[in-house]
């Protein structure tokens, strides 16, 4: 199954009807065709209110809500509202609540707060999911199914201590093989009987905090266990759902970049992927461009849906900007580029008390149409509806692909050395902006992922290397294509062991390179590096780890400048295979001029530079619709006019207007347009 259509992108939004009267909702229906809203994310905290008791269930106002979107013309993406757990559920089975890190069993708050191993939690969201599906299932009102929330966070407990040890049991078979994972030998550690084995936590292996953990092997462990026990509960209200609906597509809503949780280990079992899109405050706009990738790579390229995002303001940082005139056009139309085919807000009525009643939404507290976020909302609402089902399907056809992996983030952030001032995120991002800028369209894809596709392979942090990907990575640069890597990269083995090989691991035959020391240094510590040569030349700086570099067979492309190192390389490029490849090594975290130029020279030797490279603001991003339209996107994140000159013959989607190769092409400040190629 795919992302469900409905002729043109959906767009819509959160709504929470529930907490309104028959008046108001008239009201909203109103706004919602003025605004071209046409679907609705509805019950995905209605758990208390659809059943109110463990003996009762009452859909009378849930029947109404679907009745009255059905009669608008609307559709609806149903949630099962098992996404926190009612007071009564709490109160008559106490194991349903989580028992924190530090060992404390909470009581009845908040809502990501269930066990995922408490049957009594699980035979409830179960039973309610059935029931809801059963009910629902042929309404005419119904897009797609929308399981929890969000999902996310650990238990500590009893329950889950007895169902890691089950996990345990299936993915390393025996005591003697989980031993050796754990390398249990050291301080005493070796087990004797499955009973002995308690969770990683501040009252066993941790100190400091979750990052800080004696054995990285058990911690890594109960970070996969944690995946696949929320995934557990995922499937079994799917599994409820599909004896009723066995067609309608179901979906839950991630969080991008979200280190708790594997993402990969449960996009098989979606029908489509969808995400909630709240960047950090300072973010660069490949931030968000980064996580759309990746959720667009879950599923093999497929689009995804835009589940939430702020239209005007969060409510949950201690500082909460507002997005100023035309940021909220630009960020949806950005989601489009990279693979949306939804645009959802969170939310479409502000709610009037709780934590999130000065969150950002569509329709004020006052229910005004004349306030500037309806009319921005509204302004976009006929774009989409302008530009029809056009984009609706459409894939990238890119050649670079940038490798993520939640094994590699885990390990290195738990890692005890080198430094821990190294973050994976960081360093991904720092190679994905450089090729987004230099106009490369990427693929961010699983290590599992097939590289057949692409002529560049960027790797940066790939400090667990599993399986095969080694040899499906020389495969790459065989066949004439580029690998890069970096530091800290080819470190470990799937438990997080070291290599008994010389630094990269596996990787080293690519990169023609053997590391035998490092050096880590505080953050304000700077050093510089070369890159180049007297042809060109560029002097930029480096923090935190240097890597020092023994080439065999790689040549420098850059050297340290400073410290005993100097002189030596900081970045190499190693030959490889017959066909020209190439495996290049940066060896520190360069500053992002220096991560910039290697990017672009790697590209440029497979001429993926885009054509406007030269205009770091104004993004761009490919789709091609199933029917062969080739749509190019250009984003101006600027606060003044971009002025282009067109590299090809299109017409804007959005005006109409044609331009024709070498002609003058203007944006305007945080612009966007949507060029139909010719």
């Amino acid at each position: 199954m795919t992302a469900p259509g409905i002729g043109k992108i959906p767009y819509g939004g959160d709504y929470n009807p529930e907490q309104w009267p028959e008046a108001v909702r008239d009201d909203d229906h109103r706004l919602f065709t003025q605004a071209r809203i046409d679907t609705l994310t509805v019950g995905v905290f209605a758990w208390s209110l659809t059943q109110p008791a463990e003996d009762a269930y009452d859909f009378g106002v849930l029947d109404g809500i679907l009745e009255r979107a059905a009669a608008e013309g609307r559709r609806v993406c149903l949630a099962t509202g098992t996404a926190a757990l009612p007071p009564w559920l709490a109160r008559a089975h106490p194991d349903v609540n989580r028992t924190d890190f530090e060992g404390r069993r909470h009581r009845y708050g908040q809502r990501h707060n269930f066990c995922p191993s408490s049957p009594a939690y699980k035979s409830a969201a179960t039973a309610l999911a059935g029931r809801v599906a059963e009910r629902y299932a042929g309404h005419p009102a119904l897009l797609a199914w929308h399981i929890g929330n969000e999902y996310g966070g650990a238990c500590y407990c009893d329950l889950c201590a007895e169902a890691f040890r089950r996990w345990l049991r299936e993915h390393h078979g025996g005591l003697d093989a989980l031993n050796d994972a754990w390398y249990t030998a050291y301080w005493s550690h070796r087990y004797t009987d499955w009973d002995q084995i308690e969770p990683p936590s501040a009252l066993t292996e941790h100190w400091r905090g979750p990052d800080h953990t004696a054995f990285q092997g058990i911690t890594l462990d109960y970070l996969r266990f944690t995946t696949d026990a929320l995934l557990g509960c995922f499937l079994a209200e799917k599994e409820a759902i599909r004896e009723h609906s066995p067609e309608t597509p179901v979906t839950t809503n991630f969080m991008g970049m979200y280190r708790p949780l594997d993402y990969h280990r449960w996009a098989p079992h979606l029908d489509f992927a969808s995400w909630d899109n709240y960047p950090p405050l300072d973010a660069p706009p490949t931030w968000p461009a980064l996580a759309h990738d990746l959720m667009r790579g879950l599923k093999d390229g497929a689009p995804f849906w835009l589940m939430e995002q702020a239209p005007s303001t969060t409510a949950c940082r201690d500082v909460n900007p507002l997005r100023r005139p035309g940021e909220l056009r630009l960020a949806s139309w950005q989601a489009v580029a990279h693979g949306a085919d939804a645009v959802l807000y969170f939310q479409l009525r502000a709610s009037r008390g709780a934590c999130e009643k000065y969150f950002g939404a569509v329709i004020g507290h006052a229910g005004r149409d004349d306030t500037r976020v309806f009319r921005e909302v509204s302004h976009l609402g006929r774009e989409f509806e302008l530009l029809g089902d056009t984009p609706l399907g459409a894939r990238t056809p890119a050649r670079t692909a940038l490798l993520f992996d939640w094994d590699s983030w885990w390990a290195l952030e738990i890692s005890d050395g080198p430094s821990r001032l190294v973050r994976y995120q960081d360093q991904v991002h720092a190679y994905y902006r450089a090729a987004r800028e230099a106009g490369a369209d990427i693929d961010v894809v699983p290590v599992t992922a097939g590289l057949r596709a692409y002529d560049v392979v960027l790797a940066p942090a790939l400090h667990m290397v599993k399986g095969d990907l080694a040899g499906r990575l020389e495969a790459v640069a065989a066949r004439g294509g580029t690998v890069l890597t970096t530091f800290l990269s080819g470190r470990v083995d799937t438990h997080d062991r070291a290599f008994l090989a010389d630094v990269p691991g596996p990787l080293a035959p690519l990169m023609g390179i053997r590391v035998d020391e490092w050096d880590a240094r505080p953050a304000d510590t700077a050093h510089p590096v070369t890159l180049g040569d007297d042809k060109d030349v560029v002097h930029t700086d480096a923090r935190l780890v240097f890597e020092i570099v023994l080439p065999r067979g790689a040549e420098p492309v850059g050297t340290y400048q400073a410290d005993f190192y100097a002189g030596t390389p900081a970045v190499t490029r190693h030959r490889f295979g017959e066909r020209g490849g190439e495996g290049w090594y940066v060896a520190t975290a360069l500053a992002q001029p220096g991560v910039d130029w290697v990017v672009r020279r790697v590209l440029a030797r497979h001429d993926l530079i885009g054509p406007y490279a030269d205009h770091p603001a104004v993004e761009t991003a490919t789709r091609v619709a199933p029917d062969g339209t080739r749509l190019l996107f250009l984003l101006n994140h600027a606060p003044e006019p971009a002025r282009l000159t067109a590299h090809a013959t299109a017409t804007d989607l959005l005006t109409g207007k044609r331009s024709e190769r070498s002609e003058p092409l203007t944006l305007d400040p945080l612009g966007v347009a949507v060029l139909r190629l010719r």
